[in-house]
């Protein structure tokens, strides 16, 4: 240990933004323990590096006493006095017990320590810089495959791409640019984990936010998203400006800024709604491509029975139901969909009474009055 620690441990502040101070108390306490490890010692003692030179010293402290219980840990008042006349019983004598050969033990301890102390500080950095940015989008280099979970390169650490967060339609190649959401940050003792995906609906927000800038503005406004991922997914907006329309600014011209979004996620689909405080109209846009005949809304069991047109029902429901499935999720509405003439043929089998009662044409064929 010696002036050029010190100077090194100058440099480390600066370049790593750790307080000197704090390095050298960190290594006073691991020379403590340093030495009572190799030297045996059950004393009270302490360790002091020099702030000026880089010189250590090992100081044990006794308690003065009249009688002595412990010698590691006493010394006599009688003792004392011999060192100073005016030691009283509970005072604390300090010697200084640095062993001849300590120097080199002192100085690979207290290596060990600052580059412990680096290690732990980087780790804290780079925590406190992704954890500020959970739920926010970042770009990535594909680096390698661990079992079935994929390790992005970020630059300064690794993140995770689990296989549950990675889309079905991705085929990731080593060196490959991808954009990421970054879905949780954990400190571990390994350093922080960092958990993104490909398959959150908070990817595509993010996308959307990067490529219109009346959403950076705040002119229009996400209201919802729903995906499945890499498929199609469905995303609901609104303007606060009557005079921009919401789903155009989206789809910009020729629909550049959507397309751009599609191609970031590897071809799925989107479709762009815009939202309604109306349940009806919004139901109706959600089921877009398809177009709603009627939307009738049941409030108590959260229920919109939509009718479309009969060539379109397939188109509403979707490939395996997909369609609906998404406009429901959007929505919050438990969706039924059927057609015209299906539509047709239940209000044929209901018909009015003379008194305004409701009555099923079985019924009615049954009734000897009619």
């Amino acid at each position: 240990m010696n002036f050029e620690f010190l100077q090194a441990l100058a440099e480390i502040e600066k370049e790593k933004n750790i307080p000197k101070e704090q390095l050298l108390e960190a290594a006073e306490a691991a020379l403590i323990s340093a030495y009572k490890r190799n030297f045996g010692s059950s004393q009270n003692v302490t360790a002091h590096i020099d702030r000026n030179t880089g010189k250590v010293e090992v100081i044990a402290r006794k308690e003065v006493v009249e009688e002595i219980e412990d010698k590691t840990l006493e010394i006599s008042l009688e003792e004392a006095r011999k060192i100073d006349a005016n030691y009283e019983v509970g005072d604390v004598v300090e010697f200084e017990v640095t062993p001849a050969n300590f120097g080199r033990i002192a100085a690979q301890t207290a290596k060990q320590v600052v580059v412990q102390r680096i290690r732990e500080a980087e780790r804290g950095i780079i925590f406190d810089e992704f954890s500020d940015r959970e739920g926010d989008i970042i770009t990535g280099v594909v680096q390698r495959y661990s079992n079935n979970n994929i390790m992005i390169d970020l630059g300064k650490t690794e993140a995770i791409l689990v296989q549950p967060e990675q889309m079905p339609t991705d085929k990731y190649k080593p060196g490959d640019r991808i954009k990421l959401f970054i879905v949780e940050v954990k400190q571990t003792t390994k350093g922080p984990r960092i958990l993104v995906s490909r398959t959150h609906p908070g990817l595509l927000k993010r996308l959307f936010e990067l490529e219109v800038p009346e959403i950076q503005e705040g002119t229009v406004e996400i209201k919802a998203v729903t995906r499945e991922a890499g498929y199609r997914s469905k995303i609901s907006v609104y303007s606060r400006d009557e005079n921009v329309d919401p789903v155009g600014a989206c789809v910009g011209q020729k629909g550049m800024r959507v397309q751009a979004i599609v191609d970031e996620i590897g071809g799925e689909k989107i479709d762009i709604v815009e939202w309604s405080p109306d349940p009806t109209v919004y139901v109706a846009n959600a089921l877009s491509p398809a177009k709603a005949v009627s939307v009738q809304i049941e409030e108590k069991e959260k229920v919109a029975k939509v009718v479309v047109p009969d060539y379109q029902l397939s188109l509403a429901i979707g490939k395996e139901g997909q369609n609906a499935r998404l406009a429901a999720k959007l929505t919050g509405w438990r969706i039924d969909i059927k057609s015209e003439s299906q539509s047709d043929e239940e209000a044929k089998l209901i018909e009015p009474t003379a008194e305004g009662e409701v009555m099923l044409d079985e019924e009615k064929e049954e009734d000897p009055s009619s």
